[in-house]
């Protein structure tokens, strides 16, 4: 029995102080963007190619157009950014740096409003990386930043009886049973002060990539940041450089570079849901 009060498990409700603060927050992000060059775009609600972008494709919620194609909600927002941009604006505009605050929908009823950032033709995460955490300190918010390189995993995969499943489940006790020096220190690895050291013993293939993520800390105004070179983003579109904002269990930002369609971007997606739970606490 459904009663009239209730609303689907996954939704959200805000009201009073916790839509003034949701405002608040989109506020402050759409001005900073603005300010810094931004531009705002606001994507289909119904998308035609939501399986390029999600793993797990049960997640999708799925209809039918007109003509019986198959389409869903919009799950994510990246590849539909980049998509509208480069096939459907085209020649149309020049503009690079974009800006989205729209909310993502997953079966059965999950709903999660964001804030989003894709930076289009640019390979450099740290250009992305700095308005996430602008947007965070204009929030006085500084959770954890955790930086990795989703390459160093699949390189590992291809040198050590290990698989990306490994990674992405954190097993720990699998990795250090193959008693093997430099990818203990990766295990443990959490500074980018570290990563001198440890690149004189690792194999050739992963020096450059650990050195992609000392490059990307150098410079970086946050105060609370580690590395984690072993973590693997479970993403269909994320490559190599990525980053993720996290505090506990919670998990209020997440980042990185990119390829669609040959074009090289970055871009991330702030959890506004996560963060008006954490000011509301």
């Amino acid at each position: 029995m459904v009663f009239e009060h209730e609303i689907p498990e996954g939704s959200k409700l805000y009201f009073a102080a916790t839509a003034k603060t949701k405002r608040r927050i989109e506020t402050k992000a759409s001005t900073l963007l603005s300010d810094a060059g931004f531009e705002e775009i606001l994507t289909p609600l119904f998308s035609y190619h939501q399986h390029q972008s999600v793993s797990d494709e049960w997640e999708l919620i799925r209809f039918g157009d007109s003509k019986n194609h198959s389409m869903s909600l919009r799950a994510d927002s990246t590849i539909d950014v980049v998509r509208i941009l480069n096939k459907r604006l085209g020649g149309n505009t020049e503009h690079k740096k974009w800006f989205y605050i729209q909310p993502v929908y997953r079966y059965p009823a999950d709903e999660q409003y964001q804030i989003g950032v894709e930076i289009i033709d640019e390979p450099n995460l740290s250009v992305a990386l700095t308005q996430a955490t602008r947007i965070l300190n204009v929030l006085d918010m500084q959770p954890l930043l955790q930086i990795s390189n989703i390459n160093i995993p699949r390189i590992l995969t291809e040198m050590l009886d290990l698989n990306l499943d490994d990674f992405r489940h954190v097993n720990i006790e699998k990795m250090l049973s193959l008693k093997i020096d430099w990818l203990t220190r990766l295990v443990y690895m959490q500074h980018a002060s570290e990563i001198d050291a440890v690149v004189e013993i690792v194999p050739d293939p992963i020096k450059p990539e650990l050195m992609k993520i000392k490059e990307l800390c150098v410079g970086l105004e946050y105060p609370n940041v580690v590395i984690a070179p072993l973590y693997y983003a479970k993403m269909l579109y994320y490559d190599e450089l990525f980053f993720r904002v996290i505090e506990g269990n919670e998990m209020y930002a997440m980042g990185g570079r990119y390829k669609s369609d040959e074009t090289v971007s970055v871009g991330f997606a702030i959890y506004t849901d996560a963060l008006i739970d954490a000011l509301h606490q």
